[in-house]
């Protein structure tokens, strides 16, 4: 799964460490979505979403093949 949390993240200005304590989450479990290595569960898809004021689609993007 891709995601647009980097992206967001960095035109927030926040460091991974500050997005996962917003998100009750580590900053290791912020870089492994970033890094596409971790595929959060929908709770935590939802919140991460909705800290952006968006959508869970328009934050990740289910790779097509």
């Amino acid at each position: 799964m891709e995601s647009q949390v980097r992206a967001r993240r960095q035109a927030a200005g926040l460091s991974q460490a500050a997005l996962g304590e917003a998100l009750g989450v580590s900053r290791q479990t912020i870089n492994a979505i970033e890094t596409g290595r971790y595929d959060p569960s929908l709770s935590l898809a939802v919140r991460v979403a909705r800290f952006f004021e968006s959508t869970v689609e328009e934050v990740f993007h289910i790779e097509s093949h």
